[in-house]
């Protein structure tokens, strides 16, 4: 699930959040690995994202933690966020 709220016109960039319970992935590892590929893929479009403030927030235990799969989740989500100026 990801949250997003626009910056004011003076900010710079896009800020992340992030919130991974241990409801939904129990293993610190697990959690800490979703947080990882979710950093670096925010890391790798950042510059092509309005100021916004995003939050990354795991609804749903995941069926298996996949670096792939959490990424590309990430990216389709992204790429819904309104006035985005670049192409991906």
């Amino acid at each position: 699930m990801l949250h997003y709220r626009p910056r004011e016109a003076a900010a710079e960039g896009a800020r992340l959040g992030l919130v991974v319970g241990k409801k939904q992935l129990k293993k610190a590892v697990d959690r800490n690995t979703f947080k990882r590929v979710i950093r670096d893929q925010f890391r790798l479009c950042r510059a092509t994202l309005p100021a916004v403030d995003l939050i990354v927030r795991l609804a749903v235990k995941p069926v298996k933690t996949n670096r792939r799969v959490i990424a590309d989740e990430f990216l389709s989500l992204v790429k819904k966020l309104p006035n985005r100026p670049l192409n991906p």
